[in-house]
């Protein structure tokens, strides 16, 4: 997936010697978390967040808060997953993109790498979604895709949403099936069906039961 066409120029960097009050009124007309900053040869050095640039004295250049500028940035080529990545693990909406050279070419805004998240099968294509979770030591790729494709399902997509006390939770997008029969493999792995669906005979077959039991003690 080629990137650099959504590379973007919109907003010119600031440079080192610009003033915070420029900084300051830039932030008040954008929505952007950062804003790149530039020093005189040109080269990207780190960018500035909204949250600091309401603390400098707005008569004070920008090289007199150099150290608060935060280095973070991706190359031109670098993988979209990654890019998103590095949107997650900076708390921005806007991320620096510089060639192999270290020469600053424009930046991504956040926006429109989800939008490219958002066309690929996991979520483009019919399907439906299926959390399950397992021991951190237990689970595997292989195992999931086997169970997924014994039942005569198509995974679209699989990811770790959640990692905590020693276990994993993973989110999967199924195409071609009913879940029913593959929630069922899983259970006989002895995976935790998280989500609720619609499919699950399982589960409605233990509600019917509840549900009797509940009118038998009742009578």
């Amino acid at each position: 997936m080629n990137l650099s066409e959504y590379i973007i120029n919109d907003i010119k960097p600031l440079e080192v010697t610009d003033k915070v009050s420029d900084m300051q009124l830039l932030f008040n007309q954008l929505t952007y978390s950062h804003i790149p900053v530039i020093n005189e040869a040109q080269f990207y050095i780190g960018c500035m967040s909204e949250a600091d640039a309401y603390c400098f004295e707005s008569d004070k250049t920008l090289s007199d808060f150099k150290y608060a500028a935060e280095g973070f940035f991706v190359r031109e080529h670098t993988n979209w997953l990654d890019v998103l990545e590095a949107f997650a693990q900076n708390s921005t909406n806007i991320m620096p993109v510089l060639s192999a050279k270290n020469a600053y070419l424009g930046y991504y805004e956040l926006n429109d790498i989800i939008s490219l998240f958002n066309q690929t099968p996991f979520f483009a294509e019919a399907g439906g979604i299926l959390v399950v979770e397992k021991g951190l030591d237990d689970y595997s790729f292989s195992e999931i895709s086997q169970i997924v494709e014994s039942n005569n399902g198509k995974l679209l997509g699989v990811f770790i949403s959640k990692s905590e006390n020693d276990l994993v939770q993973l989110t999967l997008k199924i195409g071609n099936s009913g879940l029913n029969e593959i929630i069922q493999t899983f259970r006989r792995y002895s995976y935790n069906i998280i989500s609720g669906h619609e499919d699950d005979t399982y589960l409605e077959s233990l509600k019917d039961r509840s549900d009797y039991l509940n009118k038998y003690l009742n009578i």
